[in-house]
C-alpha cells in the first residue's frame, strides 16, 4: 500500500504543504521543467476571467495562480487550507485576498462566484467529489469551473517513461531542491492513482456540473477540466 491508497487526513496534508511552502513555486518550476508556467496559462485562459468578476482560485497556495485573475481585473479570492501556503502567500502579495478553507466545507455562501478554479488540489482533497459539490454550491448558476490536474499521457510509450520519471527521478530531484522531499513521493502516487481524463470527466459531471469537457496539455501530463454550473 502507497501513500497515496491512505485516507488523505486533511491535518497531516495540511501539514506538508506547511512544510513545504517556502520553496514550493521554486520546486514546481524546477521539477515540471519549467512547463507549470505554461499550464497555468493556459488555465487562466480557460477560466477566461473578465474584469470585475469573483474568482474561486481553490487550492491557491501562495498564490502564483492567482495573480493573473487579478491582473484581468477579476476580483479572485485565493483559498487553501495550508496556513504555510497562506503566510508565504500573504507576505509575496499582500494585495491579494487570501482566505483558510477546506475544500470540502467552503467558508463561502451560495451564488457567490462567477467561476471556480483548482490547479494541482483536487486529489488532495479528502473527498473531491464532496470538493466539486462545494465548487457548485458556491458558484452561481451559469458560472465556470475550472480544474487543472494531473493526468494520463495519451501515448503508451511515453506514458510507461512518465510513469518511471514520476517513481523515479522525480523523488530523487526533490531532494536536491525542496524542504521535505517525502512530500513528493507523495505527489508522485497520487499522481499515479488518480483517475484519467474520461473517468474524473464522469465525477465532474456526477457532482452536478453540465457540459464538461477537458483539453490534454504537455501529451496529457495535465489536462483541463471545464464545466458549467
Amino acid at each position: 500500500m502507497t501513500r497515496a491508497d491512505l485516507d488523505k487526513l486533511p491535518a497531516d496534508v495540511a501539514a506538508m504543504f506547511d512544510d513545504v511552502a517556502r520553496r514550493y513555486d521554486l520546486t514546481n518550476d524546477v521539477l515540471s521543467l519549467g512547463q507549470d508556467r505554461r499550464w497555468r496559462t493556459r488555465t487562466v485562459d480557460a477560466v477566461d476571467p473578465r474584469p470585475g468578476e469573483r474568482i474561486l482560485d481553490l487550492a491557491a497556495g501562495t498564490g502564483t495562480s492567482s495573480q493573473p485573475f487579478a491582473d484581468r481585473g477579476a476580483e479572485v479570492v485565493p483559498c487553501d487550507f495550508s496556513l504555510g501556503m497562506l503566510r508565504v502567500g500573504k507576505q509575496a502579495r499582500p494585495h491579494l485576498g487570501f482566505t483558510a478553507g477546506d475544500g470540502t466545507r467552503l467558508p463561502f455562501a451560495d451564488d457567490t462566484f462567477d467561476a471556480v478554479t483548482i490547479s494541482f488540489g483536487l486529489r488532495n482533497i479528502v473527498d473531491p467529489d464532496a470538493g466539486l459539490r462545494e465548487m457548485l454550491r458556491v458558484t452561481r448558476p451559469g458560472g465556470r469551473l475550472v480544474v487543472c490536474e494531473f493526468s494520463h499521457p495519451t501515448n503508451a510509450p511515453f506514458r510507461t517513461v512518465y510513469i518511471e520519471y514520476l517513481m523515479k527521478a522525480l523523488p530523487s530531484l526533490a531532494r536536491a531542491v525542496s524542504s521535505s522531499p517525502d512530500a513528493y513521493v507523495y505527489l508522485a502516487e497520487s499522481i499515479r492513482a488518480w483517475p484519467d481524463q474520461e473517468a474524473l470527466a464522469r465525477r465532474i459531471d456526477a457532482a452536478g456540473w453540465h457540459g464538461t469537457q477537458w483539453h490534454n496539455l504537455s501529451g496529457g501530463i495535465v489536462a483541463l477540466h471545464r464545466a458549467t454550473a
